[in-house]
């Protein structure tokens, strides 16, 4: 049993954006939108993941990004950094900086490109386990990665101290289920896409690392709450409501969609690197749509 808190990670963690401006990471928009998020009632905060474009930032701005998250949130939500790369040495290099910059966890992706075996999954977390004191949680998204953490190795992989949760991204609404089964009810699963939140956490989730909180945070906060308080009927009510943006948000590539509804809002530029491209015209149309449809068209927030 491990000696850290693992009641603290639940509920809605926010998978920040990035903002940029004229090529710049533009940190005072990144630590305006970190204090609104934590005002509306988001209970943690995920900067340098996937949705906020870590492929394209540098090494050192990887780190100021997390340092700006940590300044900003002041101790008020816990910080789960992404610190994941492709590169075990450089994944234990980012995850000791978050250490050191105050992250109370940190968000290690599954290595991309270069395909590594169940064998080397989990020498990969081993290493990271052995080398970083703080709680580590493994990002399993093969629909990006194009490795899969089986069930087996995630079993394997709960039993070392360090390794203390998963973000679930694979699409599979029996693995939370099987997961729990084998990992044991504390391993902490939260799950990486909005659209099946409700069903994941019926199943053994105990939250979401969310890209709709990005924009409707006190909806998606709200939404997690009432699952927590084991009030489904109003999750269901709330899940509705939200659909139509978990969708609109997925219509091309993340982060497009939701950088695109960023800019609406007001909350930054919609600035992203390359090869990210702005959404095309029919998308902007549907994320307009979803906005409207949830009472956030118009409504710009405060920078």
């Amino acid at each position: 049993m491990t000696a850290f808190d693992r009641s603290a990670f639940r509920g809605s963690f926010v998978a920040l954006i990035t903002p940029f401006k004229n090529g710049k990471v533009d940190e005072k928009a990144f630590q305006a939108l970190v204090e609104w998020q934590v005002k509306q009632g988001t209970h943690g905060l995920v900067p340098c993941g996937t949705t906020g474009e870590s492929p394209t930032l540098t090494h050192d701005e990887h780190k100021r990004v997390v340092e700006l998250c940590i300044e900003a949130a002041a101790g008020k939500a816990p910080v789960m950094a992404g610190t994941g790369s492709n590169s075990t040495a450089e994944a234990v290099e980012l995850t000791h900086h978050a250490r050191k910059a105050g992250a109370q966890a940190a968000l290690v992706v599954t290595p991309y490109y270069n395909k590594p075996t169940q064998a080397g999954l989990y020498a990969h977390y081993k290493a990271l386990n052995d080398a970083c004191r703080m709680p580590v949680f493994v990002y399993n998204i093969p629909g990006r990665s194009i490795v899969d953490v089986s069930v087996d190795t995630m079993a394997a992989l709960a039993k070392l101290p360090n390794i203390v949760g998963c973000k679930d991204a694979t699409g599979d609404l029996t693995r939370p289920a099987k997961t729990r089964l084998t990992c044991g009810a504390d391993f902490v699963q939260l799950d990486g896409d909005d659209g099946t939140a409700l069903a994941f956490n019926a199943a053994g989730g105990v939250g979401c690392i969310s890209v709709t909180a990005n924009i409707a945070p006190k909806q998606v906060a709200k939404f997690q709450e009432a699952m927590m308080a084991g009030d489904y009927a109003k999750a269901r009510k709330l899940n509705d409501e939200l659909m139509p943006l978990h969708h609109s948000l997925f219509i091309e590539t993340s982060p497009g969609p939701v950088k695109y509804a960023a800019g609406l809002l007001g909350l930054c530029e919609p600035d992203m690197r390359l090869p990210m491209v702005p959404i095309q015209a029919a998308s902007r149309k549907a994320v307009e749509a979803a906005l409207e449809r949830v009472g956030l068209r118009g409504k710009r927030k405060p920078r």
